[in-house]
C-alpha cells in the first residue's frame, strides 16, 4: 500500500499528540474545568506536536512554512476540536461513559473520519505546497 507508511506515521504523531492532549485534560478536568471547554483547550496543547510530526515526519513536507498551511491546519484542527468536543459531551456527560476510555475512542473515530484525511487531502496535500 502506498501510504501505509504515512497512515502509520500519521497514526504514531496523532498518538503522541493525543497522549498530551489527554494529560492536558486530566488536568484540566480535575481542575474543575467543564468536560466540553476541558477537551477543546487541551487539544490545543497536543496541535503544535501534531504539526510538526505530521509536517517533517508523516508527510514528509520539506517545504517552509507558510501562513496557508498554517491556517489550513488551523482549520482541520478546529473542526477536529469541536467534534472531540461534541463527542465528549455525547459520550461522557450523557452517557456516563469513563473519559480516558471516551477520549481514546473519540480521538481514533475523529482522526479516521476527519483528521487524516483532511490533513492528507487538504494540508499536507503535496500539490498545494507549490501553492
Amino acid at each position: 500500500m502506498k501510504n501505509l507508511r504515512e497512515l502509520l506515521a500519521a497514526s504514531t504523531s496523532g498518538i503522541l499528540s493525543t497522549g498530551i492532549d489527554l494529560g492536558a485534560l486530566v488536568l484540566l478536568v480535575g481542575h474543575h474545568v467543564s468536560v466540553p471547554v476541558a477537551t477543546f483547550v487541551a487539544a490545543l496543547t497536543g496541535a503544535v506536536a501534531n504539526f510538526a510530526l505530521n509536517k517533517y515526519v508523516a508527510f514528509r513536507d520539506r517545504s517552509p512554512i507558510n501562513l496557508r498551511q498554517l491556517a489550513r491546519f488551523h482549520a482541520v484542527f478546529i473542526v477536529a476540536a469541536l467534534l472531540m468536543a461534541g463527542a465528549m459531551e455525547l459520550v461522557v456527560a450523557r452517557l456516563g461513559a469513563p473519559m480516558i476510555a471516551a477520549k481514546l475512542a473519540c480521538a481514533a473515530l475523529v482522526f479516521a473520519v476527519w483528521t487524516y484525511p483532511a490533513q492528507r487531502r487538504f494540508v499536507f496535500a503535496r500539490a498545494l505546497q507549490a501553492t
